[in-house]
């Protein structure tokens, strides 16, 4: 059960996070964008949704684990459901991103519709994915090095997303960027399907539950809410969703109401760059970096260790978002510098974070002798979740509370323009707000326990078990 895992195995888990994120960038980046300037409704409506939506999600993330976790077929536990949703997950996608000929109250109905049942398909085959990296190999180590091949793909995914969503909205839509979203949101749906089938074909199940074990969801639920550690990640996973979340949201707005077009020189050559070329190339440096930092999470956790890389990282994270509110629209290069510094910092956090989730499943087994690891997982996915979820109603509460013009549904041609007061307020949700989010995932992480002595003997505890029930 602890073998080591081949390139190919680890290339091949990686590629559903991907898939996933070509979908998560997506609504990260350009989701509560869509709704307000292309697809016509207002920013609080929008927010409200996303609360509304997810807050009845959340139940979905649990029952889900629960019942990936009772799965028993050839396949194992949570490959089968990569191979059976992949194409509605693809097809749901679509339709979110489609502007019908609506009114604006048909068309809030529509949205509400639509991104309810994206949330439901998204967590249908996310949990059981999320749950494979637990069981693809017994040795954390192992597990880590896989979150680390996760994470390249996923921000690969997200590099894909971030450089030519704004391009393929142009190139296939021309003038109309309703019809445009909708055929990119089509090219990005037909890869993510691919790329989910992949992840199922190309990986084996390997870690069981204990011979012994009797199923009792009631044991399961109440091992998970005792459990302090994992407790302690629902709340970092909860703050550093909603950082991300507000942060991401707000790059098209600044772009867009307070940088404007630009023009600078770098080595004596000029550059001319219209907001939606500033802002693709912001999200694609971010990227890059954050690939960087993916690829250095093995080097620094096994340095530092993963707790203390991860608060080292986060305390830094705080100053270089602050930063941002004191840029004149003019600093473009500085906006970029300080892009990939806080994007190379951040890079090595999600692999930690999600490792550190797959420890938890380890940590439960070995204190109550039990495992649950769709259950673990799925309740971990519902605190970034619920992270999303703030990150996004805030968004778009704030956005109105600053008093941000949307686009008028009945003249589209209709130029918007945001009063001071709303730019300033803009500014204060890509620096001052995340920031702050980023203080209390630094305070959260500090009380976290389970470090590297802890996780090699609980290790070597488990692999005794395991060879004196066989």
């Amino acid at each position: 059960m602890s073998a080591k895992l081949t390139f190919k195995e680890k290339l091949g888990f990686s590629l559903g996070d991907a898939a996933s994120n070509l979908f998560w960038q997506t609504f990260s980046m350009f989701l509560m964008y869509f709704y307000t300037d292309i697809f016509g409704i207002t920013a609080a409506a929008a927010g409200t949704m996303f609360l509304v939506v997810r807050f009845f999600d959340f139940a979905n993330d649990p029952i889900m684990g629960v019942l990936a976790d009772r799965t028993k077929t050839r396949w194992g536990k949570f490959r089968p459901y990569l191979l059976y949703l992949a194409v509605p997950f693809g097809v749901i996608g679509i339709l979110t991103f489609t502007t019908p000929d609506f009114s604006e109250s048909g068309k809030l109905v529509y949205a509400y519709v639509t991104y309810s049942l994206m949330m439901v398909v998204y967590t249908a085959i996310n949990i059981p994915y999320s749950a494979l990296m637990g069981v693809l190999s017994a040795d954390p180590l192992e597990r880590t090095k896989a979150a680390s091949y996760r994470f390249v793909a996923a921000f690969a995914g997200g590099l894909v997303v971030q450089a030519t969503a704004l391009k393929l909205v142009k190139v296939l839509g021309g003038d109309n960027e309703a019809l445009g979203w909708q055929l990119s949101m089509s090219v990005f749906a037909f890869l993510a399907a691919v790329l989910f089938i992949s992840t199922f074909a190309m990986t084996k199940e390997r870690v069981r539950p204990p011979k012994s074990q009797v199923s009792s969801l009631k044991a399961d639920l109440r091992n998970l809410v005792t459990n302090i550690p994992w407790l302690v990640l629902v709340l970092v996973g909860i703050f550093l969703l909603t950082f991300v979340t507000i942060r991401n949201g707000s790059i098209m707005y600044y772009f867009k109401y307070y940088v404007g077009e630009q023009s600078f020189s770098i080595l004596g050559r000029e550059f001319n760059l219209s907001t939606d070329g500033l802002a693709s190339t912001f999200m694609v440096l971010g990227t890059g970096a954050n690939l960087v930092g993916v690829l250095i999470t093995g080097y620094i956790s096994k340095l530092f260790g993963k707790k203390r890389a991860f608060v080292g990282l986060m305390f830094l994270t705080i100053f270089l978002s602050a930063a941002f509110m004191v840029l004149s629209p003019e600093a473009v290069l500085v906006m970029f510098a300080l892009q990939v510094l806080i994007s190379l910092i951040m890079g090595p956090m999600s692999p930690i974070l999600w490792s550190m989730y797959t420890d938890i499943a380890d940590y439960s087994e070995w204190k109550n002798g039990r495992r649950a690891t769709g259950l673990v997982m799925s309740a971990s996915t519902m605190a970034q979740k619920f992270g999303w979820t703030i990150g996004g109603a805030v968004l778009g509460w704030m956005l109105a509370y600053f008093g941000y013009e949307e686009k008028n549904a009945l003249d589209p041609t209709a130029v918007v323009v945001q009063s001071a007061e709303t730019i300033k307020g803009i500014r204060y949700l890509i620096s001052i707000i995340p920031a702050g989010m980023a203080i209390l995932t630094f305070l959260g992480m500090l009380i976290y326990k389970l470090d590297e002595k802890t996780m090699y003997t609980i290790k070597e505890d488990l692999e005794k078990r395991r060879e004196e029930e066989d």
